[in-house]
């Protein structure tokens, strides 16, 4: 994903007069230019992703929150900002598709169980980078070696 295509995004979205959809880019490209100026480099598309899943992930929390909270004006809104922002990520893959990277990861090093755990995601979330989020990854990988 090019910072282009979403400065492109952003500019239809105007032309559109999509507000929703361009106050999320927006705040999509600032989060971009603080991490990269916290960097002090551009960003590359490793880093692009990250600040997507990152921003992602934020939404799901609060949407989590805020349904605790009863505020579905406030979820749907979310949920909105959210179905935006997954669209400038990779497929995301199935967990059937994680556990099989998972088993994979697991036997080329020849993890042994659970204490082998930070290991095994260490060689397994840069593979899914963008495509599965880690908090599912984790409890796969907690299953799997809870089985070795």
């Amino acid at each position: 994903m090019h910072e282009s295509k979403i400065r492109e995004d952003l500019k239809e979205s105007l032309k559109q007069r999509d507000e929703a959809r361009a106050s999320v880019l927006r705040m999509l490209l600032s989060e971009m230019k603080n991490t990269e100026i916290a960097q002090q480099k551009p960003l590359d598309e490793d880093k692009i992703l990250d600040v997507i899943s990152k921003e992602v992930k934020r939404h799901r929390e609060s949407i989590e929150a805020f349904r605790q909270g009863n505020r579905n004006d406030l979820v749907a809104q979310e949920e909105a900002e959210l179905s935006i922002l997954m669209g400038y990520l990779p497929r995301q893959i199935s967990r059937e598709e994680i556990k099989v990277a998972a088993q994979q990861v697991i036997e080329a090093m020849g993890a042994e169980g659970i204490k082998d755990k930070g290991k095994v995601m260490s060689q397994l979330m840069p593979q899914l980078r963008g495509k599965a989020g880690g908090k599912e990854a984790s409890e796969v990988v907690s299953e799997l070696l809870a089985n070795v």
